[in-house]
């Protein structure tokens, strides 16, 4: 996005969190303002957000990241089982908060550690709850709100087993909020329940601000769904894993009612995100080892507890989902089609 909107005259900033290059000058940005933890990012997105409002007639394009509510390090332990400098949410610097209660995901077991990592999940999202709030204060003060286009996003699910890490829907299932109060659809509360990837992100603000969409781009505009238009929703989506902690190519096709996923290794049952020598919060199930294929029934089994891979009742929806990921696959050009797929580490500069 830096790149495209850059060439066609915006201003381009990066504001902390930085996660897809080792350099934000090679992804298009013009300036890079380092820092990770939201309210220290807030302190310097606000500042620069009052410069682009002292130019008027340049656009920008801005990137504000915040590292909560990621896994933070703490040198005290936790719980009776962690050990100094194990990772766990909300962070040292902000306290969980259960006033409003906790509730458990259906993927995990109701235990005291599952019941403290939740309650520092939602400390965490009410502190950056708090520092977005001043930012989109900043927009109005500044004037930019009419028409600035916000989005909110993440890059993954939530940090506990069988979450991040996973192609299973609390891993793969991203906020995604907007608003455009100059724009009418692209404001006031509304909650569509379409189907949409990441990927069409990109194309929705080109389609917004006038500019050409290539033809390699695999998103879909939401342009014409929030304009009130025409619009087809996508009767599938796809998700995949290739490397995190270790080699776990994972591939998966989402539709409205089901949910298959190929595994093409004989890793672990799914790869824990929990950055600990011991998870704190506990699953509910789980294999030792990956199986080749499983398959979810998501309108009876919405937490994918249930595979339904080996079923004979189930085997039409079994070849049907299988045959479209692998046109999907051979579309998009996978390299797995092509055999494992070689660490960047193993190559020579």
């Amino acid at each position: 996005m830096a790149q495209i909107l850059g060439e066609a005259g915006y201003a381009t900033a990066c504001i902390g969190i930085f996660h897809e290059a080792r350099t934000v000058q090679r992804c298009g940005f013009q300036e890079y303002i380092p820092g990770a933890k939201a309210l220290d990012v807030t302190d310097k997105a606000i500042p620069k957000l009052k410069s682009f409002a002292e130019n008027p007639g340049r656009p920008f394009f801005a990137t504000v990241g915040f590292i909560e509510p990621h896994r933070l390090p703490y040198k005290e332990p936790l719980f009776p089982f962690a050990i100094p400098n194990d990772f766990s949410i909300p962070g040292p610097h902000i306290e969980p908060d259960d006033t409003l209660g906790v509730e458990i995901p259906g993927h995990l077991k109701d235990t005291p550690g599952t019941r403290r990592e939740v309650a520092g999940l939602q400390g965490a999202v009410k502190h950056i709850d708090e520092q977005f709030g001043r930012i989109m204060s900043a927009l109005r003060e500044t004037g930019l709100e009419r028409n600035t286009l916000v989005i909110f996003t993440t890059d993954h699910g939530v940090g506990l087993p069988r979450a991040k890490c996973s192609v299973y829907d609390p891993g793969i299932g991203v906020a995604f909020m907007l608003r455009l109060p100059g724009r009418p659809g692209w404001n006031g509360g509304v909650v569509r329940e379409e189907m949409i990837s990441n990927i069409d992100y990109l194309p929705t603000i080109l389609d917004l601000v006038g500019l050409p969409v290539a033809s390699n781009v695999q998103g879909r505009s939401l342009a014409t769904l929030l304009d009130g238009k025409s619009y087809t929703p996508r009767d599938a989506i796809f998700a995949e894993l290739t490397y995190h902690d270790y080699y776990d190519p994972i591939r998966a096709i989402r539709t409205e009612t089901h949910k298959l996923v190929v595994n093409f290794s004989a890793a672990p049952g799914f790869m824990d995100p929990s950055q600990c020598w011991r998870p704190p919060s506990d699953y509910v199930t789980g294999r030792a080892h990956h199986p080749l294929v499983e398959l979810y029934d998501l309108r009876d089994d919405p937490w994918e507890l249930a595979d339904l891979a080996e079923k004979p009742e189930h085997a039409a929806v079994h070849a049907d989902l299988l045959r479209r990921l692998q046109r999907h696959m051979v579309e998009t050009e996978d390299p797995l089609l092509r055999g494992a797929v070689t660490s960047p580490q193993h190559r020579m500069s």
